[in-house]
């Protein structure tokens, strides 16, 4: 195959969903994985709160004999949530539910791009966390054509399973874009100079969020805190990264 899809020689690429990070991950040394409503963001809050978080990529049976082999909780479903399972793939739900050492979070896009790796370092980024993440990134040498990044975008589905590119992950990435460029990463690909221009030329980022597609989804079924939560600008300092098969929180220094 050709690999006009590479976005060779730039130190910084873009790409949506988990079809484009299996075709960029090989090529690459960092895949930086971008799913704001939900699953980085609820990644972001559970290891802010010194949780390891196992991506899992089925919401099934699977998913309990995977949890219970880690000795780890199982996060269920948003409406599935009780007193006795209060962990689920709501930002809002991690941050009143018990503290647990270790999480299972089921998510199809999220966890299924953090598979696609293929060997190269996985970082969890949202809206939260960019200027951290491009920190920890550039301190650590990624972010160049000797050592490119590839921020993926998430997206959601359509029933029929095919990719709904979602604007919510698009100003997510543009954001961790902007934070590696202001730390001297490049140079930028046409896809992510994109990107970039999409977070930077946004007047109001909470603003769009809430009322793009996804925010007004999560809204109509009460779920407007984890838009809101979503939404909390740069306000995590810690970076998930992927070690050992669970994200942990690293700092950025």
């Amino acid at each position: 195959m050709s690999d006009w899809f590479l976005q060779r020689p730039y130190g910084v690429r873009f790409e949506w969903g988990p079809t484009g990070a299996q075709r960029l991950a090989a090529d690459v040394a960092c895949l930086v994985v971008v799913d704001v409503l939900s699953f980085t963001t609820s990644v972001a809050v559970a290891v802010e709160a010194g949780t390891r978080v196992h991506p899992y990529a089925w919401r099934d049976e699977t998913a309990s004999v995977f949890a219970e082999e880690r000795a780890a909780a199982l996060a269920v479903g948003r409406r599935a949530a009780t007193s006795d399972s209060p962990w689920s793939l709501s930002p809002a739900a991690l941050r009143r539910a018990p503290f647990t050492p270790r999480l299972v979070l089921p998510s199809p896009n999220g966890s299924a791009i953090a598979a696609a790796a293929a060997g190269s370092a996985v970082v969890a980024g949202c809206l939260r966390n960019p200027s951290a993440v491009g920190r920890w990134l550039a301190v650590r040498g990624y972010g160049t054509p000797e050592h490119p990044v590839a921020v993926i975008a998430a997206g959601e589905r359509w029933p029929d399973g095919s990719l709904r590119p979602a604007l919510e992950d698009l100003l997510g990435a543009g954001a961790i874009i902007a934070a590696l460029q202001a730390q001297g990463a490049g140079p930028l690909s046409p896809e992510a100079a994109a990107a970039h221009a999409c977070f930077t030329h946004t007047p109001d980022v909470p603003a769009a969020v809430a009322g793009c597609s996804s925010g007004v989804e999560l809204a109509r079924g009460g779920f407007a805190e984890d838009v809101d939560i979503a939404c909390e600008l740069d306000a995590g300092t810690v970076v998930p990264v992927l070690a050992d098969g669970a994200f942990e929180a690293q700092r950025a220094g």
